[in-house]
C-alpha cells in the first residue's frame, strides 16, 4: 500500500472540491466542506494547517468516503 502523501488543509480542499465537495463556511482555523448525496449530506471539517498530522488525515477520508489512492503518492 503507498503511502500518504504530506498534504496541507488546502490541498485536502483542493482535492474534496475536484471530488463534487464545496466550501461551506469557514470559522477560524477550520473548512467546513459538504457534499449532498441523494437525502443525505456529508460535512467534513478540514483544519487549514500547513501539514496536516496523519491521523487527521486518515479521519478526513474516513468521512469524506473517498478513495485512499486520492491522497497517497504517485
Amino acid at each position: 500500500m503507498p503511502k500518504l502523501r504530506v498534504l496541507s488543509g488546502r490541498d485536502v480542499c483542493r482535492i474534496l472540491s475536484e471530488q463534487g465537495y464545496e466550501k461551506i463556511r469557514q470559522k477560524g482555523s477550520h473548512i467546513i466542506m459538504q457534499k449532498r448525496r441523494g437525502n443525505t449530506t456529508i460535512t467534513v471539517p478540514v483544519p487549514e494547517h500547513n501539514e496536516l498530522k496523519m491521523g487527521t488525515l486518515l479521519g478526513i477520508i474516513r468521512q469524506s468516503g473517498l478513495s485512499r489512492s486520492l491522497f497517497e503518492t504517485k
